[in-house]
């Protein structure tokens, strides 16, 4: 069905839209693909963050200028299925490249990361790419890491010198105060 120009301006506003704030674009033919891998895939892309269209590469165009995604317009050809990463940058590289398995009829052809055009064999880069998730508990390994290094030499310097054993509890010179007493100071 043809789109009337309102229409295409509905679509272009609306992928611009979602261009603005995505983190990277994977392109991918998509010919041969059956509705119910489409579907699928569809469903996938939903639960995992990733904007999944079919548009005409002239819409898609339009839409990506002025975005980081602008590198990208000399290489739109053929009849592309384009994939956005709203949540997180690797999402849409998993997802393609989770498809591409079982569907060789699917193959990513543009794929763009922070301005930059990269080839179609950056999708295994893009999709080894760790989840939010994960960059979290890397980066809290790393932060903790220090710490325990330094509790490590403090026990070995602590074996070497006193046998590992612990210094006695010195008794405090505070007695416990009730709170009738403390009621009774003037």
């Amino acid at each position: 069905m043809a789109l009337n120009l309102s229409q295409k301006k509905e679509v272009v506003a609306e992928l611009a839209d979602v261009a603005a704030k995505a983190h990277s674009l994977i392109a991918a033919e998509y010919a041969g693909t059956s509705v119910s891998q489409m579907t699928a895939m569809r469903k996938k892309a939903r639960e995992n963050g990733v904007y999944l269209k079919v548009v005409k590469n002239t819409l898609a165009a339009r839409a990506v200028e002025g975005t980081e995604f602008e590198c990208t317009k000399d290489a739109l050809v053929g009849p592309l299925l384009y994939a956005f990463s709203t949540e997180e940058p690797g999402a849409a590289g998993r997802l393609i490249k989770e498809f591409a398995k079982t569907n060789d009829k699917l193959q990513p052809r543009v794929v763009a990361v922070g301005g930059q055009l990269y080839p179609a064999s950056h999708v295994e880069v893009l999709a080894s790419l760790p989840t939010l998730e994960q960059a979290l508990a890397m980066l809290a390994r790393v932060l903790a890491e220090p710490a325990t290094m330094f509790a490590r030499a403090v026990k070995a310097v602590g074996e070497q010198q006193g046998g590992g054993e612990a210094a006695p509890a010195r008794r405090s010179r505070c007695r416990s105060v009730s709170a009738s007493t403390i009621s009774e100071i003037p």
